[in-house]
């Protein structure tokens, strides 16, 4: 999938501290159409995640809100081998979320 040009237009983008790996990153969506957005993650040197990057860069509304099992963000994490509680791919959904206008933009935390 070629990746879409987010430096036009109105982006939201989320910052990403996964915890002990390290690996923070970005996660950058802008609105394509009324039901499209497309998405960039930007900043980690975790070669899952730059596996991941790579294979979604745009979503569409309906595929959004497929359950986790058909759901193309969780299913492009698993074929790049993230681990299960890794938060970028919830992350990712977060931000089209708020680029579609579906979801306040509002902090989302998991602490110990």
């Amino acid at each position: 999938m070629e990746k879409e040009d987010l430096t036009d237009g109105d982006k939201v983008c989320v910052r990403v501290d996964p915890g002990i790996c390290g690996f923070k990153c970005s996660v950058c969506a802008r609105k394509l159409g009324a039901r499209t957005a497309a998405l960039s993650i930007e900043g980690s040197e975790c070669k899952q995640i730059m596996r991941f990057s790579e294979s979604i860069t745009k979503i569409g509304l309906r595929e959004l809100f497929l359950p986790i099992t058909k759901n193309p963000v969780f299913i492009s994490a698993e074929k790049a081998g993230c681990h299960p509680s890794c938060p970028v791919p919830t992350a990712v959904i977060k931000a089209i979320e708020a680029a579609l206008g579906l979801a306040l933009k509002r902090n989302v935390t998991i602490q110990f």
